[in-house]
């Protein structure tokens, strides 16, 4: 099974997506990562104000962040880096995974929808 591991920089939460004004890029990243998962790709995300050890661990991780704290988001692919400081489109993720992307699964957000709900479990 292909495995991909987000290495976040330090967020509120493990995913961005709460507080009062959500990053609408998160959030839409959020979602991606959720129909990655449901086409058979096991998803780890790291937030390194949560969980440091699991970038200290990766020593690939580790040299890129010694270059920069801006190489942030590090997404690797079976343990190999594919993306730095940018968090990838649906459409980069599927290019990257080798997901076929259908019209119908192309991503849509609603540019200044509320952020989520604390009693919705997000926070």
């Amino acid at each position: 099974m292909t495995k991909l591991e987000v290495f976040d920089p330090a967020m509120c939460c493990s995913t961005g997506v709460c507080g009062v004004e959500v990053d609408p890029i998160l959030a839409q990243f959020a979602a991606d990562l959720k129909w990655v998962a449901q086409h058979g790709i096991a998803v780890e995300r790291h937030n390194l104000g949560q969980e440091p050890q699991a970038f200290a661990a990766n020593p690939a991780v580790v040299k890129e962040m010694e270059a920069g704290m801006d190489r942030l988001p590090i997404l690797c692919v079976d343990g190999h880096i594919v993306a730095t400081g940018v968090y990838p489109s649906r459409q980069q993720l599927a290019q990257k995974l080798g997901i076929t992307l259908t019209t119908a699964e192309k991503p849509h957000i609603r540019v200044g929808s509320p952020g989520c709900n604390p009693k919705s479990g997000c926070c």
